[in-house]
């Protein structure tokens, strides 16, 4: 069933790992370095070429309701928020702390993204974009395409994309 309101103000989800932490980039080789690396390893993970001056952008734009959104368990739920201070993400993007939000499923995001009211939503895997379907009615699938994006979802390979999208779809708001 689709919930798509469109009375409500603009408010942005964004993925965690491949969208905002590059773990494929990582000076010790893989993404998994990200996963199993000890604490320096971990805080040595890049983030994604243009994310965080990007969000930094978008976060006014969206008068602060911005969030990060990860699919994740434990774990790496725990090294994420340890990367993000590590990196002063939020003191280099405005983003507030309290605007991160973890699930365990990659459907559970459409809960997320009803409870926040969600109207943009980046991310890099075509499961959650299903998922989240009748209720965001901005969708970004980011980074290399590897299919046809499906009906509705608007391909972003790069921060670039997703900044000049989002600020056409604002305008138009």
């Amino acid at each position: 069933m689709d919930t798509i309101t469109h009375h409500l103000p603009p408010a942005l989800g964004i993925d965690i790992g491949r969208v905002v932490i590059d773990g494929s980039s990582h000076p010790e080789g893989g993404d998994t370095a990200f996963f199993s690396g000890d604490e320096a390893t971990m805080l040595a993970t890049p983030e994604m070429p243009g994310a965080v001056e990007t969000i930094a952008r978008l976060v006014p734009a969206f008068d602060g309701r911005v969030w990060l959104v990860s699919k994740c368990g434990p774990r790496v739920q725990q090294r994420t928020l340890r990367w993000l201070d590590g990196h002063d993400f939020y003191g280099r993007t405005g983003l507030a702390p309290d605007h991160v939000r973890f699930c365990r499923t990659r459907p559970d995001k459409r809960i997320h993204c009803e409870e926040l009211g969600l109207t943009h939503f980046v991310d890099d895997h075509p499961e959650v974009h299903a998922a989240i379907r009748g209720v965001v009615r901005h969708q970004y699938l980011f980074g290399p395409q590897r299919a046809a994006a499906a009906p509705g979802l608007q391909p972003t390979p790069s921060w670039r994309d997703v900044e000049l999208l989002v600020t056409a779809s604002l305008a138009t708001a």
